[in-house]
C-alpha cells in the first residue's frame, strides 16, 4: 500500500491525487476499525503485564553508592599494632558423626549384588587439629552369602583402611572399628564402603541373585579425638571464622541489639544475614539476638553492626581502633570521616568467642561496611584484621530473568552452556561398566517459565565396541521418568551419534535430567568383572536444547515462592522490601532474619539490595512498586489489607473468618502465611507473615527455616501448628500444615509474547474475528474500487 501511495504523489494528474487522498483516508478509517476491534478482542481475555517484561521500579539505592570514588589522598591512619587478635583453643574433645545425617542412609544402607559400593562425604573444621580417626560400622547381611569370597571393605578418600569377611549368622549383627590414618583426612572426604558378595564357592552365576545383600546400620558412624586450634582473626579467611562452611557442627551466630531500633539498622542486618544464608546454601546456621555481652555462648559468633552510639557496648570490648566522644578514632587519634565503614575481628574480653563488628561514624558508614562483606566480589579483596571501607562498588541490578543454576534464558543452547554442581561448564562426560551411573544434572526451569509442545533435544553422544547391540542402549529421563530411549545397534562402537527426541512440557524449577547408558557386553563371562569394565560411553557436551517456552506465571501461588519467586526477581532482591511493625518484637526481629536468611538461600547474585522498613517509615512509591513481605501480629501487621479478603482472615480479639464462618479462639498459636495480589499493583504480591501471638511467629519462623517443611508450600494460604509442646527441628511430623487455595489465580504473562499467548489461549475466538475482519475489509475495498473505476463514473 505504501508503494503504492507513493506512485499516486509522484503522478501529476490531479484525479490521481484525488484518488491518493481518498486511499489514505480509507486506510486510516479501516486501521481504527481494526484497532478498535483488537482492543475489543483483547478486552475479553485478561492478561497482565509481567514484571519480568515490565518496567522494572526505581532500585532502591545503598548506601554504598552515594560516596565519590576515593582519591589516593582519602586514605586514614591504620593502628600501629600488626598483631592479629587469635580466639584461644577450647578444651579437646571427641565429635561422633553417626551416618543416619547423611539422607542417603536413611533406616539403612543397602548394597546388592556380586559388587557395590556405598558413598558418605564429610568434612572437616578448619580449627580441628585430628589426634585420632575411627570409623565403626554395624552390619548385617544375607545368610547366604560364602563367607571365603564375601568382604565388606572401607577405603577413605582412595585408600583402604580394612576389611572384615561377611561370615556372621542369619540375623546377627557384626561390629567393626577401622583406624584412619589422620594423614589421610582432607578438607572434603569420602568414605567409600565396598561389598564383594558370592553365594557360591566357586561361580556366583546370577549377579542379581535377590540373596546377594549386606546392610549397613544407620548407627554406623565416624569418631573424632580432636584438639581445637587457636583461631587468627584475620579477613583474608573470611567467612571463616563467622561462618564455617567445613564444620560439622551447625553454625551459630547472634546479633547484639543496639539502643534503638531504625530502618537502618534493620536493613543493614537484614543484609548481611541475606549474604550468611548465600554463604550457607544447604548447610545449617543457627541465629539469636542478645541484649548484652554476658549473654552470647562459647560456641556462637558474635556480630555487632551499628555506630558507637548505637551500640555502646563496643566499649567493652578490646578493639584496635579507639572510641572517643562516640565516634571512631583512626591510628592518629583522628575521628573518621562519616561517610567511611569500618570493620574489625576482635574477641570478648574471655578471649573464647569470635566478633565480628562493623561499624562507623555513621549509619551511611556502618552501611557502607556491611555491603562490602555482602557482595561476594568487593570481600575477596579483604585482609588483616581491620578494614576502612572507603567505597564500594555500585553493581548493577541484573535482569529478573537471569538466574544462575537455572537454564539459560535463550531457547536454544548447549549442554556446556549449563553449570555443573561445582558451578563449572559441562564438558564431556564419560561412563564406564554396565552398571555405570547416569549423567545427572540440574534442567530447572525458572520458575514463570510456560512451557509449549515442540520442545527438542538433541543427545550427541558415542559408545564402545563389544556391546550387545540386542540389550544395550541409550535413554533420557526426566525426573525420574523415561523420555525415550535408542538402542545401540552397532558392535564395533560408533562415534559422535546424534538421537533427536521430544521432550515434555513437565518441566519445573526443581528438574532434574538425567542420560543413561545402560551397556550389556555381548560376551559373559562366569564370575569375573572383566567383560564389563572394556564398555563406555561418552555424553558429548555439544548436546543441544531447544525450548518453546513462555513467560507467564499465575499468582498468587506459594509453590513459586519455593524457589524464591516473584522475590528474587531479580536475585539482588531490589525489588523486595519487607516491612515490620514500629516498635517491632524480638519475634517479629528473629523472623525477619530467617525469612532474609532464606531468601539468600534462595537467590545468586554479586550484590544485595533489600530493604527493611517499619510501617510508618515505608515510603509510598516503595508500597507501590516492590514486592512485599508484612511481619508481625495481627493486631500490630503492618498490611491489614491482607486480611480483608473474603478468604481466610484474621481480625482482633482472636476472631477468625474464613468466608461467612467467625469463630473465636484461646489460646491462638497459629501461625499464619497467607500471599495476596497486592492491593497498590496488580503486578507486585504481598506476603503476610502473621499469627495472633508470639509462639504462632514462631512456628512461621520453623516454617521459614526447616526445609521439610518449608518445601511443601503451596496453595497461596498455610496454617501451622505444633503437635508437641517442644517441635524438634529434625521432625516434620512435629508439625500439622494446612493448605488453603482462597484467592482466584491471576495470570501474569510477560509483554515478550503476550499476542502470541493471546492468540494461543484464545483462537477459538481470535480466527473466526480475524475472518470477518478480513471480509469486511475485503467488501469495503470492493465498494471503493466500484466507486472510482471508470465504468462506474460513465
Amino acid at each position: 500500500m505504501k508503494h503504492r501511495i507513493r506512485k499516486f504523489n509522484l503522478a501529476a494528474s490531479s484525479t490521481r491525487k484525488r484518488r491518493s487522498h481518498s486511499i489514505g483516508r480509507m486506510a486510516r478509517l479501516l486501521g481504527c476499525f481494526l484497532l478498535t476491534g483488537s482492543i475489543m478482542l483483547a478486552g475479553s481475555v485478561s492478561l497482565v503485564q509481567a514484571q519480568t517484561g515490565a518496567e522494572s521500579p526505581p532500585a532502591i539505592e545503598s548506601p554504598a553508592a552515594e560516596s565519590p570514588r576515593p582519591t589516593p589522598s582519602q586514605t586514614f591512619a591504620l593502628p600501629r599494632s600488626a598483631t592479629i587478635p587469635t580466639v584461644a583453643p577450647a578444651e579437646p574433645g571427641q565429635y561422633v558423626l553417626e551416618f543416619n545425617r547423611s539422607p542417603v542412609v536413611g533406616n539403612r544402607l543397602r548394597l546388592q549384588s556380586i559388587y557395590d559400593e556405598a558413598r558418605l562425604q564429610f568434612t572437616r573444621p578448619r580449627d580441628w587439629q585430628a589426634e585420632s580417626v575411627k570409623v565403626l560400622l554395624r552390619f548385617r547381611h544375607s545368610a547366604a552369602l560364602y563367607a571365603s569370597r564375601s568382604n565388606l571393605t572401607v577405603l577413605v578418600n582412595g585408600t583402604s583402611v580394612g576389611s572384615v569377611p561377611l561370615n556372621k549368622p542369619q540375623g546377627e549383627i557384626g561390629s567393626v572399628a577401622f583406624d584412619v590414618p589422620t594423614n589421610l583426612l582432607q578438607d572434603y572426604n569420602e568414605v567409600v564402603i565396598a561389598a564383594l558378595q558370592n553365594n557360591s564357592p566357586t561361580c556366583t552365576q546370577d549377579p542379581y541373585d535377590p540373596s546377594l545383600w549386606t546392610e549397613i546400620l544407620p548407627d554406623s558412624k565416624v569418631v573424632f579425638d580432636y584438639e581445637p586450634q587457636a583461631i587468627a582473626l584475620d579477613f583474608s579467611r573470611y567467612p571463616f571464622p563467622v561462618y564455617d562452611t567445613l564444620s560439622l557442627q551447625g553454625n551459630r551466630v547472634a546479633y547484639l541489639l543496639p539502643q534503638t531500633i531504625d530502618d537502618t539498622w534493620l536493613t543493614t542486618t537484614t543484609r548481611y544475614q541475606t549474604s550468611l544464608g548465600r554463604i550457607a546454601e544447604y548447610r545449617s546456621l543457627d541465629t539469636r539476638l542478645i541484649a548484652s555481652l554476658n549473654e552470647v555462648e562459647e560456641q556462637e559468633r558474635l556480630i555487632v553492626i551499628g555506630t558507637p552510639e548505637e551500640q555502646p557496648a563496643l566499649a567493652a570490648l578490646t578493639l584496635p581502633l579507639a572510641i572517643q566522644g562516640g565516634n571512631v578514632l583512626d591510628g592518629q587519634q583522628r575521628t573518621l570521616p562519616p561517610d567511611v565503614g569500618v570493620l574489625m575481628l576482635t574477641t570478648t574480653a574471655e578471649n573464647q568467642v569470635p566478633v565480628l563488628v562493623a561499624t562507623g561514624n555513621s549509619s551511611e558508614g556502618v552501611a557502607k561496611a556491611v555491603q562490602f562483606l555482602a557482595q561476594s566480589q568487593d570481600q575477596k579483596i579483604g585482609t588483616g584484621s581491620v578494614i576502612f571501607v572507603n567505597q564500594v562498588t555500585e553493581i548493577p541490578t541484573p535482569s529478573s530473568r537471569e538466574w544462575a543454576g537455572y537454564l539459560p534464558t535463550t531457547d536454544s543452547f548447549r549442554l556446556s552452556d549449563l553449570r555443573t554442581y561445582g558451578n563449572q561448564p559441562y564438558g564431556d562426560v564419560m561412563v564406564r561398566g554396565s552398571h555405570a551411573p547416569a549423567l545427572e544434572f540440574d534442567f530447572r526451569a525458572l520458575p514463570d517459565d510456560q512451557f509449549s509442545p515442540g520442545n527438542t533435544m538433541v543427545l550427541r553422544y558415542s559408545y564402545s565396541p563389544q556391546v550387545n547391540p540386542v540389550t544395550s542402549l541409550v535413554e533420557v529421563e526426566l525426573d525420574g521418568i523415561p523420555v525415550n530411549g535408542r538402542r545401540l545397534s552397532s558392535v564395533n562402537g560408533a562415534t559422535r551419534q546424534e538421537f533427536r527426541l521430544d521432550l515434555p512440557e513437565r518441566i519445573r524449577p526443581d528438574s532434574k535430567m538425567q542420560v543413561n547408558f545402560r551397556l550389556d557386553p555381548r560376551e559373559r563371562r562366569a564370575c569375573s568383572r572383566v567383560t564389563d569394565q572394556q564398555l563406555w560411553g561418552t555424553i558429548h557436551a555439544d548436546t543441544s536444547f531447544d525450548l518453546n517456552r513462555q513467560n507467564v506465571v499465575n499468582i498468587p501461588d506459594l509453590d513459586l515462592f519455593r524457589f524464591g519467586y516473584p522475590f528474587a526477581a531479580p536475585q539482588d532482591l531490589s525489588s523486595t522490601a519487607i516491612v515490620l511493625p514500629d516498635n517491632p518484637t524480638e519475634a517479629d526481629l528473629l523472623l525477619l532474619l530467617e525469612t532474609s536468611e532464606r531468601l539468600g538461600r534462595l537467590s545468586k547474585a554479586e550484590s544485595v539490595k533489600l530493604n527493611v522498613y517499619r510501617t510508618s517509615q515505608l515510603p509510598s512509591e516503595v508500597r507501590s512498586t516492590a514486592h512485599l513481605i508484612g511481619i508481625g501480629e495481627q493486631e500490630r501487621f503492618p498490611f491489614p489489607e491482607a486480611f480483608q479478603d473474603e478468604g481466610f482472615n484474621l481480625n482482633t480479639v482472636s476472631l477468625r473468618q474464613w468466608q461467612q464462618s467467625q469463630i473465636q479462639s484461646s489460646p491462638d498459636a497459629e501461625g499464619v502465611v497467607k500471599q495476596v495480589v497486592s492491593p497498590w499493583n496488580g503486578e507486585r504480591v504481598l506476603l503476610a507473615l502473621s499469627s495472633q501471638s508470639p509462639e504462632g511467629l514462631g512456628h512461621v519462623r520453623d516454617l521459614i527455616a526447616q526445609d521439610p517443611l518449608f518445601y511443601q508450600l503451596q496453595g497461596d494460604t498455610v496454617l501451622i501448628s505444633a503437635n508437641t509442646a517442644d517441635p524438634s527441628p529434625f521432625d516434620a511430623n512435629d508439625y500439622t500444615l494446612q493448605f488453603l487455595r482462597l484467592s482466584p489465580p491471576q495470570q501474569v504473562v510477560g509483554d515478550q509474547r503476550s499476542w502470541w499467548l493471546l492468540f494461543r489461549s484464545n483462537w477459538l475466538i481470535l480466527v473466526p474475528a480475524l475472518v470477518i475482519a478480513a471480509l469486511l475489509l475485503y467488501g469495503v475495498a470492493q465498494l471503493y474500487l466500484q466507486r472510482v473505476s471508470p465504468a462506474s463514473r460513465s
